[in-house]
């Protein structure tokens, strides 16, 4: 078994269920680069999740990207 480097990642329960989708999706999609094989390591409970050290600063941006879309703007 080959041993792969990771990050701890601490987040509240609404964050760690957007993470899983991302996560799910990549897997699912398979001709998506940036997420091939998945991030998560490891789901340790409802607060810490484990993700491919190499994968953290484009998680960190999709997460963004996703918490954006979720965001309420008042526009005048």
């Amino acid at each position: 078994m080959k041993a792969i480097k990771g990050v701890l990642l601490t987040c509240d329960p609404a964050v760690k269920q957007i993470l899983l989708i991302l996560n799910e999706k990549s897997n699912s999609s398979g001709g998506m680069k940036m997420w091939r094989g998945g991030f998560i390591i490891d789901d340790l409970d409802d607060w810490h999740i484990v993700i491919k050290a190499d994968e953290e600063m484009r998680v960190r941006r999709e997460l963004e990207t996703e918490l954006e879309k979720n965001t309420y703007t008042l526009e005048s």
